[in-house]
């Protein structure tokens, strides 16, 4: 993982770590559910974006590094997963 991938996930999970301490701070003040709910979600699509940002390189180094496969195939495959991340539920 280079310095900026780095620095990218490292960011979101921080802003993750904020929504969460938010969310513990929104639930010990007894706010509204919706609130609530809306900053579980922000948190979650935080989460799932690291993950896509950490899954991107796993497939990148991991699976298809050193010519594993052609580069259509990999590229092929990478598309794939970006069309699997922008339907799965989370803006990618």
């Amino acid at each position: 993982m280079n310095d900026e991938e780095m620095k990218r996930l490292l960011d979101r999970l921080a802003r993750v770590e904020g929504q969460v301490r938010g969310l513990r701070k929104m639930l010990e003040e007894q706010r509204c559910c919706e609130d609530v709910l809306t900053q579980l979600l922000a948190a979650r699509s935080g989460l799932e974006s690291a993950g896509q940002l950490v899954l991107e390189r796993h497939l990148n180094d991991c699976v298809l590094g050193e010519g594993a496969v052609d580069e259509r195939t990999a590229e092929r495959l990478r598309e794939t997963l970006r069309l699997w991340s922008r339907h799965s539920g989370r803006a990618g």
